[in-house]
């Protein structure tokens, strides 16, 4: 179960990329407040040989548009039963829960929760969520809760201090995050 195994990340997105607020606005409009933080949190495991893919329930076109940006290829909306959508995309990709981190942070999420080598959640994520987590983050959803788990995940395969080095004196642009 060690953090060096982890091939793939899979994240709910409300409640852990977001604060977990839908805002309407008008009959066609949803409006989702993404923290750059975690945009920058999937990209360094991206440059790690981590793979990020995003598992939700609901679907929503700001999202496609944010996973576009951070170049996810793996958007799996409106998924009704979270364990077997894992359970594909791990079969996809040819790999085992032994090499799966999952974070979410409600009941849905319990049985990827349960079967991941690691998992995670936000400070805020339900009680029960909480209880059966191997990592419990400080941060809540939507404040940086993904990019908290990314550096947490690269620190424990020994990682994080090349990455840190990588940033010094590198041109950094809005195009990346």
């Amino acid at each position: 179960m060690g953090a060096g195994r982890i091939k793939l990340i899979v994240s709910d997105v409300d409640g852990v990329w977001t604060d977990g607020r839908i805002v309407y606005a008008g009959a066609e409009i949803e409006i989702k407040n993404f923290n750059v933080r975690d945009g920058l949190g999937v990209k360094l495991a991206q440059r790690a040989g981590i793979e990020v893919a995003v598992l939700t329930s609901r679907s929503s076109s700001a999202l496609a548009r944010r996973c576009s940006e951070l170049g996810i290829n793996d958007v799996r909306q409106g998924a009704s039963n979270k364990l077997d959508a894992v359970k594909e995309m791990l079969a996809e990709r040819k790999l085992t829960f032994e090499q799966l981190c999952y974070v979410g942070d409600d009941l849905p999420d319990l049985a990827p929760i349960n079967n991941a080598a690691i998992s995670a959640a936000p400070s805020d994520a339900a009680p029960e969520v909480l209880a059966a987590v191997r990592w419990k983050l400080e941060e809540r959803g939507g404040h940086g809760a993904f990019r908290e788990l990314v550096e947490r995940l690269l620190r424990a395969r020994g990682e994080w201090d090349a990455v840190v080095e990588s940033f010094h004196g590198a041109k950094i642009t809005a195009e990346n995050i």
